[in-house]
């Protein structure tokens, strides 16, 4: 529990960011009219290509030895890849939409 306890006490600037980030997140998604959530949406999800790379970043700078680590790396990579082919395929939906029949 102290390990814990020095933990959040050395790193509490970065719990101040988080916490922050969370507020002004929320701030901002409420202010968006219900009409555009869905494009912002699906263009949200594309932006977890960032998490695909950072995953896959992580997994290699980890050892071999490392099982635990190495497939929560491989879990975010397969959810990160799934979040970002079903954005696109939503945006594609939509746009859809838009075109005209022949």
């Amino acid at each position: 529990m102290e390990a814990i306890l020095d933990f959040i006490g050395t790193h509490k600037e970065v719990f101040y960011f988080v916490i922050l980030s969370i507020f002004v997140g929320v701030e901002v998604i409420g202010k968006v009219p219900t009409v555009l959530h869905t494009p912002l949406m699906s263009g949200a999800n594309a932006i977890h290509g960032v998490v695909i790379v950072g995953a896959i970043i992580v997994m290699l700078d980890t050892e071999m030895s490392n099982i635990p680590s190495l497939a929560l790396g491989f879990l975010a990579v397969v959810l990160g890849t799934l979040n970002v082919v079903g954005g696109f395929v939503v945006t594609d939906r939509m746009l859809e939409m838009f075109k005209k029949k022949k």
